[in-house]
């Protein structure tokens, strides 16, 4: 089993739980370093992984989605100055941690976590997808595993369905529907999730529904007289929404199970990091703790 962390949820959380104050020797805000730092451990020591990669994004406005829709994510404040600085630090402290880091620059860290399990998937290997984030439930084939970890919920493959409305493979088709206010994406006016989920238990895909337009009237749902309208008005969004929100899990990325292999923490790396931004005995003990794992 792979542990795949979708990092920016777990950065921010930290970000937002932490009261901030916490500084290191130049008066820079490490909060949310420290508080990602307990989250790493405390999943390392629950978990004991023996494959673990974490998956940072690098830029919220510059992956390929925002060339087919400029105004994908737009609706996104900035992350606070403070909070910026900080994910680099997040990431410095992985590598002492033993984990293995990715980012790319035209990729989400979704589509990094997509490419990582089916690349492992091929290898024989089952992935626990880290996350709170819905749209990475459409990873989830049997086997695998989607952890809210700050909740505490687990969702197996045949537990999706109920927990988001619709089977993993489906997830990209439904949130083409009913749009995706999180990500600035639009869907189809008038079709909400429980009519999205209605449709795709009927139709495998966009394309089944649009190929059976002539039956939807008849489908026991609220407004089916008029789906069929609007989904002709709204084709082209449609499918535009859903190569926005499929996962991309072929992106260009070299990944074996070997460089994927949790290392031991480096004791004196950490050591000076913690030095460094002013961290007391909390993370060394449990770096400590980490050490004496096996791997």
């Amino acid at each position: 089993m792979i542990y795949l962390i979708d990092a920016s949820v777990y950065v921010f959380r930290a970000y937002y739980a932490i009261p901030p104050g916490m500084t290191d020797r130049e008066g820079q805000a490490v909060h949310a370093v420290f508080g990602f730092g307990r989250f790493l451990g405390d999943l390392i020591e629950r978990a004991r992984p023996e494959y673990v990669a974490v998956a940072f994004d690098e830029s919220l406005r510059a992956s390929f989605r925002n060339r087919l829709y400029p105004a994908y994510k737009a609706n996104r404040e900035p992350a606070p100055a403070d909070l910026r600085a900080q994910f680099a630090r997040c990431r410095e402290l992985c590598g002492h941690l033993g984990l293995a880091v990715f980012g790319h620059a035209e990729y989400e860290a979704d589509d990094i976590i997509g490419t990582l399990a089916a690349c492992m998937r091929r290898a024989g290997m089952p992935a626990t997808v880290v996350t709170r984030d819905k749209d990475l439930a459409q990873l989830v084939r049997e086997g695998d595993v989607f952890w809210d970890y700050g909740a505490d919920e687990r969702y197996r493959y045949h537990e999706i369905e109920e927990r988001f409305g619709v089977v993993p493979e489906r997830m990209p088709d439904y949130l083409a529907l009913t749009g995706d206010s999180v990500d600035n994406i639009p869907g189809v006016p008038g079709i909400g999730p429980r009519t999205a989920a209605a449709l795709l238990r009927e139709y495998a895909s966009l394309e089944e529904i649009f190929d059976h337009l002539d039956e939807l009237s008849g489908l026991p749902v609220r407004g089916a007289a008029r789906l069929a309208e609007r989904l002709v008005t709204h084709r082209r969004e449609a499918f535009l929404a859903r190569s926005l929100t499929e996962i991309h899990c072929r992106m260009p990325l070299e990944a074996s199970p070997g460089m994927l292999r949790r290392r031991g923490p480096d004791l004196p790396a950490l050591e000076e990091f913690f030095d460094r931004h002013g961290f007391g005995p909390m993370l060394r003990r449990q770096a400590a703790r980490l050490a004496a794992l096996p791997c």
